[in-house]
């Protein structure tokens, strides 16, 4: 199963990369399949591509979503707590 991240464009390195922001983790993407790509914008990025743009609002809940996915994984893996 593969997961598309939302993520934040930093600097746009050149027209085919840019550097991108999730949770503090920084990595240089492809811009080659999204038209004219910003400072500022969400994309969705999957298999180091920025595939999509979105809007904050839409990033903000699924980054959310995914926060809630994580906690809930990483306390089945802990047990119950007492």
């Amino acid at each position: 199963m593969c997961l598309a991240i939302p993520s934040k464009i930093i600097e746009i390195n050149d027209n085919q990369t840019a550097t991108v922001d999730v949770e503090g983790a920084r990595r240089v993407i492809s811009l080659m399949l999204i038209d004219d790509p910003q400072i500022g914008d969400y994309v969705i990025v999957h298999a180091g591509f920025a595939i999509h743009k979105i809007d904050e609002t839409a990033a903000m809940e699924s980054l959310q979503l995914l926060r809630q996915a994580a906690s809930m994984a990483s306390e089945l893996e802990d047990g119950p707590s007492e």
